[in-house]
């Protein structure tokens, strides 16, 4: 193992720690830096400028930078390629070419050989519109006839997403700028002449401060001022403050209203029959956050509403019933729950013109993270699977619209695992399939092994990990020198980390290190059970199973506790937040970003009310009492030999405020006895971006610093 790099020991910016303890519930919390949660106060100001200074001097003097990033630009060459989206003929798509900054929607009209076959045109680049790569593209979705394309920018990371309309003939601007439309799905009527949106209520009709939680549903005529749209109502359908999504059947007949209070695993869903340019109907209610079940409906071409639920099912079912009796005591199962696969999304095969047989049922599946695709007939019964390139994950599932019979009969699935560049792939109901569009640039893949290892959590649990190494053969369990580990997950709110392409991890294994991806407990990998697991009470569940991992990778060989890493972001940040509290000794670095660590305080910040269904609030003395159990800005313990932490953080983030990075940066600062030359902790600081997209060069910048800062601290040299 090399030596770190000999900086000089730097002496962190001084932050007053005040006596200031909280009573609540009976519980005495204190809160010594609560005035870094206020980023214009001067004296944040002040010490904010100084942590950039030293984590500036200390980032930039790390050795093996130039190398990581030529290695991660030219990884990251290779670039990605979305699934087409068909509109009557004409095939969209997005591309991110090798050397691009964003990616670039593109349409191929229908040409002599068939649909989609004509001259690629660009529809949307963002750097055409802001060659500053500030404005990111945040959705896009073109209406049935494949005439106009409404979409949402968004400016320096901030998300809230402004809405326009462009002709795709000629890119000419049709409609917009709609502002306040952060999070909104978009669902076009028949012609082009309307569509349902979501768009925030005005700030001037709400609480201060709750701008970011009041939205409501409207039905849209292009071209009018959007003060005049109808707004759609329903019973209860504005009591809480939901996301809401949209959609409407390809007759244009049946609207859908889908709502989650925050991200509350919980679904309220509402239908209505629309009958032409007639006011919409009040909204009939199907399902209400009391029924405690997820539920993504439709109605799809058939004329049936189809409902993929976890009603009864933790890792899904396909549900049916008719429209006009949409509730659950008319629900007819399809397809029933698998044990040992999560079902994720379905696709409606129109059988090929001509042939007279039956449609089919597209099922993407995840078994243990694992994607699959399963064909069904429309009554439920299994009619084959769809053979994949290998074990990875779907980055797509398309189908042709109504509107191009020529390609009736073919699929379109987009795939990746951890070593392969998203690629499209286009299939039929054989099963059989062809590559359509390889990913756009070419790229060297480092050679490495990749496997899927099970271990024992604390409680008995099988979890499952995701480990690449170099193709060598060290790293595996029992063979070779202990290897330099970064290891990583998420463990939060159902949402799955499976196997894509990682140019980080591809770079760390390159240099000789192994990655890791753990599918712990909170996500979504074995379905809405493993989700729950890790939740509220549970939340001590998603810890343990990262301190197994890592006891697993120490006691197999693989690493030791001097060479292991690990990183998180977000809800990621949380979990590696309170893995170095709960576990010092355990690991050697730590990389984390836009985190949440203050869970006493985190619902008075950004969006943090809308996620108490999954962490639980202060203001309930029996949550509280969770939120403490773990919280780590509420952990760190004077006197105590912490790993080495980098902080990073986005100032533009509207999501996670940056304060928790402040004040555990300054906790840690005034509580480690570990020398600041081997153990620093450090707080990087970015503007004009955010929690969400940015340009490929921010990306590379920031994951430069961070491995270069992990890989020194546990030994990779990178060259």
């Amino acid at each position: 193992m090399s030596a770190p790099p000999e900086n000089p020991a730097p002496r962190y910016p001084g932050a007053q720690r005040l006596d200031l303890v909280d009573d609540l519930h009976g519980h005495g919390v204190p809160d010594p830096y609560r005035w870094l949660e206020d980023p214009d106060d001067p004296s944040t100001v002040t010490w904010s400028a100084a942590q950039d200074d030293l984590a500036r001097a200390h980032l930039d003097a790390l050795p093996g930078r130039d190398a990581l990033g030529a290695r991660l630009e030219q990884l990251l060459s290779a670039g990605a390629v979305s699934v087409p989206l068909w509109r009557a003929g004409r095939r969209f798509f997005a591309r991110r070419d090798p050397g691009g900054e964003h990616a670039v929607v593109h349409v191929r009209d229908a040409g002599p050989d068939g649909p989609g076959t004509g001259p690629e045109r660009v529809l949307l680049d963002p750097m055409a519109i802001d060659p500053s790569g500030l404005t990111t593209l945040d959705s896009w979705v073109p209406d049935l006839e494949g005439r106009r394309l409404a979409y949402q920018l968004s400016v320096g990371g901030d998300e809230q997403s402004v809405l326009h309309v462009l002709d795709v003939a000629d890119g000419a601007p049709v409609e917009g700028p709609i502002d306040r439309c952060r999070y909104s799905s978009i669902a076009w009527r028949e012609g082009g002449a309307e569509f349902f949106y979501v768009r925030k209520v005005a700030p001037d009709e709400v609480p201060t401060g709750e701008q970011d939680f009041h939205r409501r549903v409207w039905r849209h005529r292009v071209g009018t001022d959007p003060a005049t749209d109808e707004l759609v109502t329903g019973p209860g359908l504005y009591e809480h403050h939901n996301y809401y999504g949209v959609s409407l059947s390809r007759d244009g007949r049946w609207l859908i209203v889908g709502a989650n209070v925050g991200t509350a695993r919980k679904d309220s869903v509402w239908i209505a029959e629309l009958d032409g340019d007639a006011p919409v109907p009040e909204l009939t209610s199907i399902l209400t956050q009391a029924d405690d079940v997820q539920a993504s409906m439709w109605v799809e071409r058939d004329g049936r509403l189809y409902a993929l639920t976890t009603d009864g099912a933790p890792r899904w079912r396909l549900v049916v019933t008719d429209p006009r009796s949409p509730g659950r005591e008319h629900w007819r199962e399809l397809v029933a729950e698998d044990p040992e696969s999560v079902l994720e999304g379905v696709r409606y095969l129109e059988p090929p013109t001509g042939l007279g047989d039956e449609p089919l049922l597209v099922l993407a599946r995840a078994r243990h993270a694992v994607g699959e695709v399963a064909l069904h007939a429309l009554d439920g019964s299994p009619r084959g699977t769809v053979t994949l390139p290998g074990p990875g994950s779907l980055t797509g599932l398309s189908v042709p619209d109504r509107d191009t019979a020529e390609l009736w009969g073919s699929l379109w699935v987009g795939w990746t695992d951890l070593v392969t560049p998203p690629a499209v792939h286009r299939g039929d109901r054989t099963g059989a399939l062809v590559l359509d569009t390889p990913s756009p640039g070419r790229v060297e893949v480092p050679d490495v092994r990749t496997e899927q290892r099970e271990f024992r959590s604390a409680d008995g649990t099988t979890v499952r990990m995701f480990v690449v190494t170099p193709a060598a053969g060290q790293g595996s369990p029992g063979t070779g020198a202990p290897l330099p580990v970064l290891m990583t997950g998420y463990g939060g709110f159902g949402i799955s980390r499976e196997p894509a392409y990682n140019a980080t991890a591809l770079a760390w294994a390159a240099a000789g290190g192994a990655y890791v991806l753990v599918s712990l407990r909170g996500g979504g990998e074995e379905g809405e059970a493993w989700h729950r697991a890790g939740k509220r009470g549970s939340k001590q569940n998603v810890f343990d199973d990262l301190h197994a991992a890592a006891e697993t990778l120490i006691a197999d060989g693989t690493t030791t506790p001097e060479r292991l890493a690990i990183s998180g972001g977000s809800n990621g940040g949380l979990l590696v937040g309170a893995a170095l509290t709960q576990r010092p000794d355990l690991y050697r670095a730590v990389a984390c970003s836009a985190p949440l660590l203050d869970m006493v305080r985190y619902e008075r910040f950004s969006l943090g009310r809308t996620w108490n269904e999954e962490y639980g609030t202060a203001s309930d003395p029996d949550e509280l009492g969770w939120l403490l159990s773990y919280s780590p800005y509420h952990h760190v313990t004077a006197g105590t030999d912490y790993p080495a932490v980098l902080f990073t953080v986005f100032d533009s983030d509207s999501r996670v405020d940056p304060c928790h990075a402040r004040k555990m940066c300054a906790a840690l600062q005034g509580a480690t006895t570990g020398d600041p030359v081997t153990h620093p902790v450090l707080l990087r600081r970015e503007t004009d971006v955010g929690h969400g997209a940015r340009s490929i060069s921010r990306s590379v910048a920031l994951s430069v610093d961070t491995v270069a800062f992990l890989a020194a601290r546990t030994g990779l040299e990178l060259t």
